[in-house]
C-alpha cells in the first residue's frame, strides 16, 4: 500500500452456530454459537480510476452503499443465524434426511468450520462479489472477531488457506458471486 492509498473499512455483526468434529476440542464438538464481527478492508482494484486526488464532485471511488451493499446483504441473509458444518459432519446428512427445509441456513465447509477457515471462505466470496462488480475494489484484509479475545485477520489470497477439494475451484460456493453457502453434494 502506498502512503496515499485510500482504504474502505466495513464491519458487520452476525450470530452463528457451529461445531468442530476433528477432535481438537471436545467442548467445540457440541453445537454452540458465537456473536461475531466481520470487518473487511477494501482498496482500489485493478479497474479503479488512476487518480491522485478526489475529483471535487462525488469525491469517492464508489458510493459506500454500492461498495458494501451486496456484502452486507449476504452477511445478513446468509451468514447471520446460520449453522456452520463440515461437509463430513453426520449432522449434515441428518438435516438432508429430516429437515431439508433448513439446508438454506447451513454453511457447508471443507473440514471443520473454524474461524480461520471461515475468514478464508468469506474473503474468497467477497472477492467473487467484487470481481462481478467490475474489480473497482478488492479486499486487502478480512477479520473475524469470534470472541472479545479471539480474532483472525487474513491478508492475501484466500486460496492459499482453503483446503483442496475434489471439485474444481470455480464450482465451490465461496468462489461464486451468488448467495450460496453450500454446494450440491
Amino acid at each position: 500500500m502506498t502512503a496515499s492509498q485510500t482504504e474502505l473499512v466495513f464491519t458487520r455483526r452476525f450470530c452463528m452456530g457451529h461445531r468442530l468434529i476433528s477432535g481438537c476440542s471436545e467442548r467445540c464438538a457440541i453445537p454452540h454459537g458465537h456473536n461475531e464481527y466481520v470487518t473487511v478492508t477494501l482498496i482500489p482494484g485493478p479497474t479503479a480510476p488512476k487518480q491522485k486526488r478526489l475529483d471535487g464532485h462525488s469525491n469517492m471511488l464508489l458510493p459506500f452503499a454500492e461498495a458494501k451493499g451486496r456484502w452486507h446483504r449476504f452477511i445478513d441473509e446468509r451468514i447471520d443465524h446460520s449453522f456452520q458444518l463440515s461437509e463430513a459432519d453426520p449432522l449434515l446428512t441428518w438435516f438432508e434426511q429430516n429437515e431439508p427445509q433448513r439446508l438454506e441456513r447451513i454453511v457447508v465447509t471443507p473440514g471443520d468450520p473454524t474461524t480461520e477457515l471461515m475468514a478464508a471462505l468469506l474473503m474468497a466470496k467477497l472477492r467473487a462479489f467484487l470481481k462481478e462488480q467490475g474489480d473497482i475494489l478488492m479486499p486487502r484484509s478480512l477479520e473475524i472477531k469470534e470472541t472479545p479475545t479471539n480474532t483472525v485477520r487474513l491478508h492475501g489470497d484466500p486460496a492459499h488457506y482453503i483446503p483442496l477439494t475434489q471439485r474444481p475451484a470455480a464450482q465451490c460456493w465461496w468462489n461464486r458471486a451468488d448467495d450460496s453457502t453450500r454446494d450440491a453434494v
